[in-house]
């Protein structure tokens, strides 16, 4: 099996491409960063599984189909897609200037569009395949910093939800499924080009990517229509849906102070907007003493066959003896 990780350099994609190779299968990686993509090569090879490494830039249509041909080349008809890169600008919504929000949508939604136009030319040919658009929470419930982002993810929700309807009516047996995402512990808030005036941070709780990325691959391998991931996701999701307004007023109230730490921010530190930096920051963010590597609704999630077994067992049983004292 093959599969396709864009934004495989680092973070989340960056855990994918392991969780996929421990898993036995073979990766393409797409990123615009040599050091992220050839330690995410090394990784996958300590596996015992081959890796395509692909120099490409999602925001450029041109590029990703360039990158798909390399990785089909080396490694064969690819089987998953999974889309995954991004970048962000940390401001307020009128310091945010026209080229960063450009820069934004053309990256963190078109790069989707893009890399799901290159994975069903060719899934369509062969009538098989998966595409993943590891999404966010953010496609539901948007916050105060984060506009560009949060516009590109609710993006990518209408244009999955879209295509997967096409894809019904013709009946062409390609799944399409989002995996909406709570704060994880990434280099994201250290690479993001930011504006606040202190250390960008994910909102607590945070999780680990490499839990993420587990359930990212279950998701691949086991589609659905959608996956929701951690309970700060559910939660967010389901205040959107009963209480908008009430929302709108909390993260008024919390959601900036929320994503910053106590430290000052550099106003001169490097970002990734439009260039990659230079060395392979792996996949996690400075968070590893606050992150959590356990989510019980993931768990959960994860286990629901075993359970409800185990609920319709204990349910019989309780009404056997109830029927057995009539």
């Amino acid at each position: 099996m093959i599969a396709v990780v864009t934004g495989a350099s680092a973070g989340v994609g960056r855990a994918v491409v392991r969780a996929l190779a421990k898993r036995g299968i073979d990766v393409g990686v797409i990123a615009r960063g040599i050091d992220g993509l050839e330690g995410a090569r090394r990784e996958v090879e300590a596996c015992g599984r081959k890796c395509a490494v692909a120099i490409a830039d999602v925001s450029n249509d041109e590029m990703v189909e360039a990158a798909a041909l390399k990785i089909e080349t080396e490694l064969g008809p690819i089987d998953i897609w999974i889309n995954n890169a991004m970048v962000s600008v940390f401001a307020r919504a009128d310091e945010i200037t026209p080229e960063e929000f450009r820069r934004v949508t053309e990256v963190t939604y078109l790069g989707y569009v893009w890399g799901t136009q290159t994975a069903l030319r060719r899934m369509k040919q062969r009538g098989r395949g998966t595409i993943v658009q590891v999404g966010s929470a953010l496609a539901y419930r948007a916050i105060p910093l984060q506009s560009a982002y949060c516009a590109a993810k609710h993006a990518i929700k209408g244009f999955s939800e879209s295509l997967r309807t096409e894809l019904l009516h013709d009946r062409v047996p390609i799944d399409v499924v989002m995996v909406e995402l709570p704060a994880v512990n990434t280099p994201q808030f250290d690479w993001s080009r930011s504006r606040m005036p202190r250390r960008a941070q994910p909102v607590p709780p945070i999780f680990q990517p490499e839990l993420i990325a587990e359930a990212i691959v279950d998701a691949a391998l086991r589609p659905k229509r959608e996956v929701i991931l951690g309970g700060p996701t559910a939660l967010a999701m389901a205040a959107e849906r009963i209480a908008p307004a009430i929302a709108d007023r909390y993260l008024a109230r919390t959601g900036i102070d929320g994503q910053m730490t106590d430290e000052p921010a550099d106003p001169n530190a490097p970002d990734n907007l439009f260039q990659p930096l230079a060395g392979d920051p792996g996949a996690h963010g400075r968070f590893d003493d606050r992150a959590k590597g356990f989510s019980l609704q993931m768990w959960a999630r994860r286990q629901k066959p075993a359970l409800a077994l185990a609920f319709a067992t204990l349910g019989t049983f309780f009404v056997a003896r109830a029927l057995s004292r009539t």
